[in-house]
């Protein structure tokens, strides 16, 4: 059957001679990553930017559109610009910066709402929960540099907690970032939203944590400390490296008497992963995910091309999926809807190109169709739906130099990026008096960069005084607009929040 498939995807006088002569290079676009377009007979434009697993100064993270779970969506091309320069958490320290350099769309969403469907997690933070006891979960990039397709999950009822470490009493909470339901306890992220959008009932208590939200099993726990506690009053602010913790009705009483300012907390999550069969175990674990987003259907397994009867994986469509082997991670993207120039690839048609021209032995698709999108060091590369810009123009010519790129917003994006060293600026110290020194006024943010949601604006002349920043990040350098500068926690009195350096001088001066 493979064979058959075979020579109907390459053609009869062997694939390689129906290559054109453009397509066989690789051009290094950052130190371990490579980016080569194919042109195949079919015909069928194919960009591919392929990473090196183990090069030290290369990870993998994903972005969420308009920076919030809570719904709303973007250009791939605008989310790599989001994520740049943008402090993270590899090799277990805030600091470091992104530079990014390859991104393309993620999964598939809700359409009305902007929500992205399946689970993500990003920098580390779990944003979103994989869906329970669904066939497959999605791809997961773990801090020691695992990758995997992830098989069916489960959130273990009851093994979801938060722990009162003075008292060591637990709490079992509902959800992640959703809104909350009537006597439910849901932990909110800073990607959530710039609040937790919710009424003024139950209560919120906000957690300043040492490490992201990441997926944590018992005894091992993420741990954090109670600052702020709200009762009676929702829509607290969710501040970079924070959560809240908010409950209603029946499950508020535990946070009402047992939390108090000042408490250490500490959270596990059991997720247990097991095949696609939903029954046998999976030697894979999510524990300390640093990237994840849902994932559609897995072409290529050990090697393996797969069928498949479902009419969405026949048809030869504009594809974007994720292949690898143990040397290389693959982000590939299909041109279609163009009879001329490229008429796209069935699921088989994927699984043979990866294995076949990359030599990948595992490879899965994300979103399709109009929305595949691959942008490179700032630049969509490829031709996204092309379907609409054929229903203004339908005389537009074959040759892809000519065409109008017209991208799509989608919910999510997958990136490759090179990790800059921290660096970190000493013009001020923790305690020093400083005024905001801008003509007109200063913007203050919930975290340390301008990716992160606005909190207020001020006048200038207004006093501060640096925080001692519990994970370390006052005077760090991040993104700063298009440019970047270094960043400094400021208390106002009556608000805290991060401003540029540039924004501040010291009192007295």
């Amino acid at each position: 059957m493979i064979n058959f498939i075979l020579v109907l995807f390459f053609g009869f006088d062997g694939f390689s001679d129906h290559v054109h002569a453009e397509s066989m290079i690789w051009e290094s676009i950052a130190p371990g990553v490579d980016f080569r377009k194919f042109f195949l007979p079919h015909p069928n434009r194919v960009y591919v930017a392929r990473m090196e697993r183990d090069h030290p100064n290369l990870t993998l993270d994903t972005a969420v559109a308009q920076g919030r779970i809570s719904g709303g969506v973007e250009t791939v091309r605008a989310m790599a610009e989001q994520m740049d320069e943008v402090i993270n958490y590899w090799d277990e320290e805030w600091g470091k910066t992104n530079q990014v350099v390859a991104a393309v769309n993620g999964y598939f969403y809700d359409t009305e709402t902007g929500i992205p469907w399946s689970g993500q997690i990003k920098s580390a933070n779990y944003i979103k929960r994989f869906d329970d006891l669904h066939s497959g979960s999605g791809l997961a990039w773990t801090l020691d540099r695992n990758f995997f397709i992830g098989g069916c999950v489960r959130h273990q009822p009851g093994k979801q907690r938060i722990i009162h470490l003075p008292t060591n009493q637990t709490q079992t909470f509902d959800g992640i970032n959703i809104p909350r339901g009537e006597d439910q306890l849901i932990i909110y992220t800073s990607d959530y939203d710039a609040t937790t959008l919710t009424q003024d009932e139950g209560i919120e208590v906000l957690v300043e944590l040492d490490s992201p939200f990441m997926i944590m099993l018992s005894p091992d726990m993420v741990t954090g400390t109670v600052v702020d506690k709200h009762d009676g009053i929702g829509s607290t602010y969710i501040p970079f490296n924070h959560i809240v913790l908010s409950a209603s009705g029946t499950a508020s009483e535990g946070l009402r008497s047992e939390v108090h300012i000042g408490d250490q907390i500490g959270i596990s999550q059991e997720i247990r992963h097991m095949e696609a069969d939903c029954q046998t175990p999976s030697s894979q674990s999510w524990i300390k995910t640093y990237a994840g987003l849902g994932a559609s259907f897995t072409f290529l397994k050990d090697s393996e091309i797969q069928t498949f009867d479902d009419l969405g994986a026949i048809l030869r469509n504009p594809r974007t999926a994720v292949a690898y082997n143990d040397r290389h991670i693959f982000f590939i993207v299909v041109d279609g809807r163009d009879r001329l120039g490229s008429v796209g690839m069935s699921m088989v048609e994927l699984g043979v190109f990866a294995k076949h021209m990359l030599g990948a032995t595992w490879g899965t698709a994300l979103d399709g169709g109009g929305s595949s999108t691959m942008v490179v060091n700032g630049q969509v590369v490829n031709h996204p739906n092309l379907e609409s810009v054929y229903k203004e123009n339908e005389s537009i010519p074959a040759d892809p130099r000519k065409m109008r790129i017209e991208e799509r917003g989608v919910a999510n994006s997958l990136m490759m990026l090179v990790v800059h060293p921290k660096k970190i600026s000493t013009t001020f110290s923790p305690g020093q008096y400083v005024l905001t020194a801008s003509e007109t006024v200063v913007n203050v943010y919930l975290g340390p960069g301008t990716n992160y949601a606005l909190l207020t604006s001020i006048p200038a002349g207004k006093e501060g005084v640096i925080r001692d920043n519990h994970a370390g990040l006052n005077g760090v350098l991040a993104q700063y607009d298009v440019s970047k500068d270094y960043w400094w926690e400021v208390d106002f009195g009556d608000f805290k929040g991060w401003v540029n350096e540039g924004s501040l001088i010291e009192k007295g001066s």
